[in-house]
């Protein structure tokens, strides 16, 4: 198909990638010498997930990851992010690492590495041992200096094979989800608990990018991902409104880019929780320690939010894309009403408003401008059906195309307005465990049937493979093999 002269170019050296998390994928939960996951435990517990779906196989990619490398090499991918499951590598988060744990992505990254694609690690996305939560998880200093330890381990074990080392993904869902709401594992429901979480995961990413670039040097690239929240306020015109904005825009974002970039929790945080504690679990040095030099951000985006002042009267709205609990995420800000989006939505119920991409990325360029970024997760989830036609099996998922077709798009606006975006990786590369909602929403370019794991490219595939090859924006309707 002709290519419109006007489309979106992009250069040479921009990175195409697209992602996945261990537990969503891997599944041989007891195999290869792995201990359990605070997502096991969770999984495993009536009632927290989705039809009570757990990621024991997954897309077993344990067993498959060569036949997935071989998709993602296909794909054409420059860079493929994936993270490491602690309790694999080393099973209690403490003590004895595990050889077979670290030989199996030691052959992951060998096989990248041959199909000429960049491993891009993160550390740590949501699995934390389970013998570590036993004793407070991210409640407890310890468990700082025990990743910093893991981190260590993992860079002298691979080197400069790792293109990219990112930290931690989605700080914010660890503490807030986890420890806040109880949405997501460990499921605990305490404020303090959870602005504990958020101090000590900030202290996490200092200590290991310590000792990664003791071990590789000053040159080592190194990131964390964020899921930094678009929020808008209701009635920009409203002071009430706009406070409101402020209040969750201190929870969700400067809670993270505060410390990590700036070395200071926001006062209106600090002043708002004082109630619930003096925050003295941040000790003298602290602070020094979190703020250290990032090679590149990494920025997961998939919608907005709107807000509102509460009134105090009726039921507070909380449209905020996360699962209802009888707990919150948004501490601090529980006067905060989130109000429904206009549509359209994708199956998680989020809006879709790609300019949401733009206004983020070129937000964070002018805030700190000598700081790369890199969109590390941007995807949708819809519900997909496979047709077949001449023994060929097919899924046309027209809306994730144009999601990502809309969305690369956006990213070329903020480049145009001076945004130094250098990558984007599209989640995800397979359907998989989507943590609390089970194997019920499918976010992957590649279709994977749960029940005989045969793994389907999607046109949303075909159409990135295209745009991977070309570094040119193809047509939404340019989906052909």
């Amino acid at each position: 198909m002709a290519t419109p002269s006007d489309a979106r170019t992009f250069p040479g050296d921009f990175t195409w990638g697209s992602a996945t998390a261990s537990y969503q994928i891997e599944g041989g939960v007891t195999e290869g010498g792995r201990g359990p996951s605070i997502w096991d435990t969770f999984s495993h517990t009536p009632g927290k997930t989705l039809n009570g779906d757990t990621g024991d196989v997954a897309d077993d990619h344990f067993h498959r990851w060569r036949e997935d490398v071989r998709h993602i090499a296909d794909l054409g991918l420059d860079a493929y992010r994936f993270s490491i499951a602690w309790p694999r590598v080393q099973p209690s988060g403490s003590g004895d690492f595990n050889a077979e744990g670290i030989r199996f992505y030691s052959d992951l990254v060998d096989a990248l590495l041959e199909a000429g694609v960049r491993p891009v690690v993160t550390l740590y996305h949501w699995d934390l041992p389970q013998e570590l939560q036993d004793a407070g998880g991210w409640t407890n200093r310890a468990t700082v200096e025990a990743f910093a330890a893991y981190a260590r381990r993992m860079a002298e074990e691979f080197g400069d094979r790792i293109d990219v080392w990112t930290t931690l993904n989605e700080p914010w869902c660890t503490a807030l989800l986890g420890y806040g709401s109880g949405v997501h594992a460990p499921g605990i429901s305490d404020p303090v608990a959870a602005l504990t979480a958020i101090h000590h995961l900030n202290l996490a990413h200092g200590r290991a990018v310590q000792e990664i670039r003791d071990v590789l040097g000053a040159a080592a690239k190194v990131s964390i991902t964020l899921n930094l929240h678009v929020v808008r306020p209701d009635d920009p015109s409203s002071d009430l409104d706009l406070a409101a904005r402020r209040k969750a825009d201190e929870i969700a974002n400067e809670s993270f880019l505060g410390p990590l970039l700036e070395g200071a929790y926001p006062a209106g945080l600090l002043e708002r929780t004082a109630p619930l504690t003096d925050w003295s679990f941040v000790h003298d040095g602290d602070l020094d320690i979190i703020r250290q030099p990032l090679t590149v951000l990494g920025v997961n985006y998939y919608s907005t939010a709107r807000v509102r002042a509460w009134s105090g009267e009726g039921e507070r709205q909380q449209a905020d894309g996360h699962k209802d609990s009888a707990g919150t995420p948004w501490i601090g800000a529980e006067d905060v009403e989130f109000l429904p989006q206009p549509g359209p939505w994708t199956a998680m119920g989020w809006n879709i408003e790609p300019a949401g991409l733009t206004d983020l990325l070129v937000e964070l360029h002018e805030r700190y401008p000598d700081l790369p970024l890199m969109v590390t997760e941007n995807g949708a989830a819809f519900d997909d059906e496979v047709t077949v036609s001449g023994g060929v099996a097919r899924v046309h998922d027209p809306r994730r195309v144009r999601y990502l077709h809309d969305h690369v798009e956006a990213l070329g606006r903020a480049r145009d307005k001076g945004a130094d975006v250098r990558g984007y990786f599209a989640w995800s590369l397979l359907d998989n465990f989507e943590w609390a909602y089970g194997y019920d929403r499918r976010f992957g370019i590649i279709r994977v049937d749960y029940d005989t794991q045969e793994r389907i490219w999607k046109d949303s595939a075909h159409w990135y493979r295209r745009l991977v090859a070309t570094g040119v924006l193809p047509e939404v309707t340019d989906v052909e093999p």
